[in-house]
């Protein structure tokens, strides 16, 4: 167990010193404000992937860095009949298996792990989870505060949900108990009806502010930087706009294939995997306004605005503002990998988009009239997230005299994945005695002359959650308006008619299909 009683090493307060020998300056690196409230972290789905990849690696890093709370414990629920040792032994042996990871503290953060085998349907079994919790309580002094993760499909999200309020385990703020909260994973519903009746169910037990709709894509440092960079710099904000850019491309290109998530993909297909959510939310902290206060509420109020101000795609036939592909076999690096039809648990007549090109346009002020170009897809020849802003060109050349040919417009890179960095083209003159010009690029790199710590999304996110602070989760709202806005365009594109002519082929390892190439070009 995590507890003052047996205090560990870590930083003093929230803030972590680092030093920049490039430079010789301090860096401090705020992993979280003030002080973090006891709590018990239960984990729906322990014994499952997520759990071993992604939140017991997260929550072991944050116990290395000083930055869980204290007293803190960490019970595991599975229908996995292990014991609490077999459950400690797994994540050790996962928690090791990650790169560059310093095991030597497992025995300090061990002791914090526990583990019960329970029947999600049973309500016998939530309350014997509750008395167990409530021993934890009593016995560290943790004081009644829980973070429930549901790390188990979306399917049993609602039944989770239900239970945990039939056993009294959502309650907050009465006697002996502190706040409650529950952590959902996308997807949230498989079209807009689906979304609310998921809402209506988490509802009956938890109340809004207590749920938090996690995106990973949110938690990156690069994607919060977005509205750093915007309004915190007085020379971009006031061309931010219609007046001064042209076109804004966002890619969030993978190179794997479906993998071991065919049966979730042959549901969902790109549009329901990546633009109803990822892609979204890249979009909405591109174009918001600026908000009055940077509060969770007021940024996500914006949020609503953009999505209210997209203008709808009616006619996905006609391939002005639409363009799917699937897959086909090709290589990556050399090596040859099977087509998504060839995949394990593929039909293998599968008309599952796995790649999508979208033009949409925002129908307000300041935006009216800017294509913003939306590209995913797997298979692609590289794994990259990034924002492109183009400027538009000078509207005189004074040096066409000059026989120089045309001047490139101005170009804003904010990289999210694989470099997080920033990167400005602009021309400048070549040295010499002809005048020549050139186009130059100034790169900041995020983590240049930085030596604090790093924090993944995950790390990130389960802080938030302890915190309270709803910044980078989806608020309900904003799920529904997504879910209209692309439900109707992705019914129309699943009809047999639409999908059997309109969804193209393209070899694995390429830019998407053919058929993409002018929307592509586009964007460039």
């Amino acid at each position: 167990m995590i507890n003052p009683r047996e205090p560990v090493a870590k930083p003093p307060g929230a803030v972590v010193e680092g030093e920049a020998p490039d430079l010789g300056l301090p860096v401090q690196a705020c992993l979280f404000e003030g002080k973090l409230d006891p709590c018990i972290l239960v984990i729906f789905g322990a014994s499952g992937d997520l759990t071993a990849r992604k939140l017991m690696p997260a929550l072991y890093n944050l116990f290395l860095r000083g930055a869980l709370p204290e007293p803190c414990c960490i019970v595991g629920v599975a229908r996995t009949d292990w014991s609490r040792e077999e459950f400690q032994r797994r994540m050790q042996e996962a928690v090791a298996g990650q790169e560059a990871v310093d095991m030597s503290r497992w025995p300090e953060f061990a002791p914090a792990l526990f583990y019960y085998d329970m029947d999600y349907q049973a309500a016998a079994s939530y309350q014997a989870l509750g008395e167990a919790l409530a021993e934890h309580d009593r016995q560290f002094g943790i004081g009644g505060s829980r973070l429930f993760y549901l790390a188990v499909p979306p399917s049993m999200y609602p039944v989770i949900s239900l239970r945990l309020g039939e056993a009294g385990l959502s309650k907050e703020g009465g006697a002996g108990q502190g706040w409650v909260r529950i952590v959902v994973e996308k997807p949230f519903g498989h079209d807009l009806n689906s979304a609310r009746e998921l809402n209506r169910a988490m509802h009956r037990s938890f109340e809004e502010h207590q749920i938090f709709r996690i995106d990973h894509y949110m938690a990156k440092e690069t994607v919060q930087n977005i509205l750093i960079f915007r309004f915190a710099n007085a020379i971009f904000e006031p061309i931010w706009n219609r007046g001064f850019i042209d076109r804004v491309g966002i890619i969030a290109a993978e190179r794997i294939g479906v993998g071991h998530r065919a049966g979730y993909y042959e549901e969902a297909g790109v549009l329901r995997d990546m633009f109803q959510n990822h892609m979204m939310q890249l979009l909405s902290l591109t174009a918001l306004e600026p908000p009055s206060r940077f509060e969770a509420e007021q940024v996500r109020d914006e949020k609503m605005k953009v999505f209210r101000s997209l203008k709808p795609i009616t006619d996905p036939n006609s391939e002005e503002n639409l363009i799917l592909g699937q897959y086909a076999a090709g290589e990556i690096d050399g090596q040859p990998v099977p087509g998504y039809r060839e995949e394990k648990g593929v039909s293998p007549d599968s008309l599952t988009p796995t790649f999508a090109i979208m033009r949409v346009f925002i129908d307000n002020w300041r935006w009216q009239g800017v294509p913003f170009y939306l590209v995913s897809g797997k298979r692609l020849p590289e794994k990259r997230t990034e924002l492109i802003i183009h400027f538009k060109k000078v509207p005189h050349s004074m040096f066409e005299d000059i026989q120089m040919g045309p001047i490139a417009a101005n170009r804003l890179i904010l990289g999210i994945h694989p470099e997080e960095k920033i990167t400005l083209t602009f021309e400048t003159k070549n040295p010499g005695a002809v005048v020549c010009l050139r186009a130059v690029t100034m790169d900041f790199n995020y983590y240049q002359n930085y030596r604090g710590p790093i924090m993944d999304a995950y790390e990130k996110s389960l802080i938030d959650c302890i915190q309270g602070d709803h910044m980078l989760f989806w608020r309900q709202d904003g799920v529904e308006m997504c879910w209209a806005y692309f439900s109707p365009l992705i019914e129309e594109c699943e009809t047999c008619a639409f999908l059997e002519r309109l969804i193209h082929p393209y070899p694995a390892g390429t830019w998407g299909p053919d058929e993409a190439g002018r929307l592509m070009r586009e964007l460039e």
